[in-house]
């Protein structure tokens, strides 16, 4: 088991039980804008998530042509908590061993290890002195005093060089501006939480690597949409299953297959990250979601007509791809869909406004550039983007883990959300040609 440690800021653990290993100091991943899980910075291609069996395997069992549109599955860590000298608690992750992590008897069902798979080296590929660690303050030994502290004391010094913005209920800008998502300190702070609540019976836990899929993009806008009609896996109990039922049938995942999760949009005229959360997701009528779908591709000067056929191609194959997954259920599962809130086409508009602006023109979407900006692109100046789908925690298929509930044909559910999202945006493409 991990013992505490002092360990200085940016650099490898090191563990007295270990021997010979190195461990890695996780961070928060601060581009982290829905789910109720905590991801953790690995290194710059790497996140990593608290482990749930099913995902694992299913992630393991995944069909060729879906992983295109999934993260690469790394491996599995081990994961740790290591005091220092300020009494202060760092996450840090070693090579999984199996017979470190608690016997299944002592563990929920879903965190129940069935085999050893770990195909990681654990070495970073990038330095680690260039970044902070983010610390728990720690309560006390006092186990009421853990159980009674709910939400824990986060000091995040891990942050981006551009600043985020959370937009409340009414459209209006929050005051505060902050250096990471603030629903990836939400989590993480929720993560904390729960792990300091199990300190005293677990010290070690399973984590997932998979891969960073906003390691490309230099300003990720990112939006995650919980797809399908349905949330509930077919192992839920009654209560959860009418819960979940209930959200769905009170947001546009009934009427749509797709709702809001959360999103950051960057924005050229402020230089900061729009975010949205899971709750503005879910009072969104239809016209609600097409607008947050508006406000995504909105860089704050113009709407990235740019984005929609790209967008769309990989809509469309992601859609052929599902509907030949007969048996597959994705229930609960995100859909990320990604891009670059300031690629050269930005940079280029953006030297442009100078330019107007000195010669004393005004710069606010000049005529003048219009013909030159907001034209569509020649297939070669297409920008990048990327869809994936995340969080497979309720997911099955016929033959998975045996599980009893069979279904047929493909996940239509899904499919419908995917149509939904199709239709939209051509729509929206056709308003604003």
């Amino acid at each position: 088991m991990c013992v505490c440690q002092t360990m200085e800021v940016g650099k490898y653990g090191k563990n007295a039980s270990r021997a010979g290993e190195r461990g890695v100091l996780l961070e928060p991943f601060i581009h982290q804008v829905g789910g109720h899980s905590s991801m953790m910075r690995y290194d710059d291609h790497t996140v990593c998530k608290p482990l749930i069996s099913r995902e694992q395997r299913f992630y393991e069992s995944l069909p060729p042509e879906m992983k295109e549109f999934t993260p690469e599955y790394k491996g599995v860590v081990s994961v740790c908590f290591e005091g220092d000298s300020d009494g202060y608690i760092n996450l840090v992750a070693y090579p999984y061993v199996e017979s470190e992590v608690l016997e299944q008897d002592d563990m929920p069902e879903r965190d129940q290890p069935r085999r050893k798979h770990s195909r990681r080296s654990l070495h970073r590929s990038s330095s680690v002195g260039e970044h902070k660690e983010e610390r728990l303050s720690l309560a006390g030994d006092n186990p009421e005093s853990i159980q009674e502290t709910k939400s824990p004391k986060v000091e995040l010094h891990i942050h981006s060089d551009v600043p985020f913005q959370m937009l409340d209920g009414n459209s209006g800008l929050s005051s505060e501006k902050i250096s990471y998502n603030p629903w990836s300190l939400r989590c993480h702070k929720q993560q904390l939480s729960r792990m300091r609540s199990e300190s005293k019976d677990r010290k070690l836990y399973k984590f997932l690597l998979l891969e960073n899929v906003v390691h490309h993009f230099r300003f990720p806008c990112v939006l995650d949409l919980k797809m399908g009609t349905r949330q509930h896996g077919d192992d839920a109990s009654e209560e959860k299953a009418a819960r979940q039922m209930k959200k769905c049938e009170q947001s546009t995942s009934a009427t749509l297959g797709v709702r809001v999760c959360g999103m950051q949009v960057y924005q050229l005229d402020t230089g900061h990250y729009l975010c949205r959360n899971k709750y503005y997701g879910r009072g969104l009528s239809i016209e609600g979601f097409r607008n947050a779908l508006y406000q995504y591709l909105h860089n704050g000067l113009e709407l990235r007509k740019d984005l929609f056929e790209p967008i769309l191609a990989k809509l469309r194959s992601l859609k052929a791809v599902l509907e030949r997954q007969a048996s597959y259920r994705f229930y609960s599962s995100s859909l990320l869909i990604i891009y670059d809130g300031k690629d050269n086409r930005a940079g280029m508009f953006m030297e442009r406004r100078a330019e107007m602006r000195l010669k004393r023109v005004d710069a606010s979407l000049p005529e003048i550039l219009q013909d030159d900006i907001s034209t569509e692109p020649s297939p070669s100046a297409l920008p990048k983007v990327d869809v994936r789908m995340i969080d497979f925690a309720h997911s099955t298929f016929k033959g998975f883990r045996d599980d009893p509930t069979v279904h047929d044909g493909p996940d239509m559910g899904y499919v419908f959300g995917l149509e939904s999202l199709i239709n939209i945006m051509e729509q929206m493409r056709e308003e604003n040609q």
